[in-house]
């Protein structure tokens, strides 16, 4: 099946994320992350892109940047390229270490821009790593707050529109609480027959999986809706195991 299209940002600017293959860690210490960094950095200076946030995780990166006569392609897989050749070097290894087709989301609206710089610098909060989210060394906004590295006055011209002072304001909103959700890696579980049988029994503390037919209406219910919750299970694939009527399934 061909891959979709990447969408298109009339604007250039987009929110890229990389993640290491398998989801394995690609930051193994703060010298690794420092040269991921110099990657990105370097590469800004030569091939002249807007860089406005980053944000680097354990296992993955988040990137706001914009395009110029470099594609958002061209320009992961130089930075990415060049951090991947480190990285085997130190460790002595082969192959590949991102996830091979990166994500990326079109960012046009001023007010969504603004959204995506607050989810990339909440990461590490929402992901109880730090309790502050100026604590966290391995992101850009404390490069917003000296004013440094980053094209910053993009954001800043935004933030001044609500305040007389931009800076207080970009502080005030990057730590508002949230529910801000942009772009993810949707992790696809699928749970074998055998696997969910294994489920079954446990969940219901049964020997056989088709005990579960025989129980009470109440009891039935309970333990459909507790495994309906598990990632991985269909209603199908409950109701090709079970025995139970689809009906059954949908309705507990």
């Amino acid at each position: 099946m061909p891959r979709a299209a990447r969408r298109r940002s009339e604007t250039g600017i987009y929110h890229i994320m990389l993640r290491g293959i398998n989801r394995q860690d690609i930051f193994e210490d703060d010298e690794d992350r420092a040269e991921f960094l110099e990657c990105l950095f370097r590469y800004r200076q030569q091939c002249e892109f807007a860089l406005y946030a980053y944000c680097l995780m354990s296992n993955h990166v988040h990137v706001l940047l914009k395009e110029n006569e470099y594609s958002i392609s061209n320009l992961v897989k130089k930075i990415s390229s060049s951090y991947v050749h480190y990285y085997n070097w130190k460790y002595a290894r082969t192959g590949h270490l991102f996830q091979e087709r990166f994500k990326s989301e079109p960012v046009e609206e001023d007010d969504y821009f603004l959204t995506v710089i607050r989810y990339i610098h909440q990461n590490p909060l929402k992901a109880n790593i730090v309790e502050r989210i100026e604590d966290y060394e391995w992101s850009s906004y404390s490069d917003y707050l000296e004013k440094a590295r980053l094209d910053h006055g993009t954001a800043m011209n935004l933030f001044g529109r609500y305040s007389k002072n931009p800076l207080e304001e970009f502080i005030r909103y990057n730590n508002i609480q949230n529910n801000d959700r942009c772009l993810e890696f949707k992790d696809t579980i699928k749970r074998s027959d055998k696997e969910v049988r294994k489920i079954i029994k446990q969940t219901g503390g049964f020997e056989n999986v088709n005990e579960i037919q025989y129980a009470d209406r109440e009891r039935k219910s309970e333990i459909i809706r507790r495994l309906k919750r598990v990632k991985g299970i269909s209603m199908r694939q409950l109701q090709r195991i079970t025995g139970l009527s689809y009906r059954i399934i949908r309705e507990s």
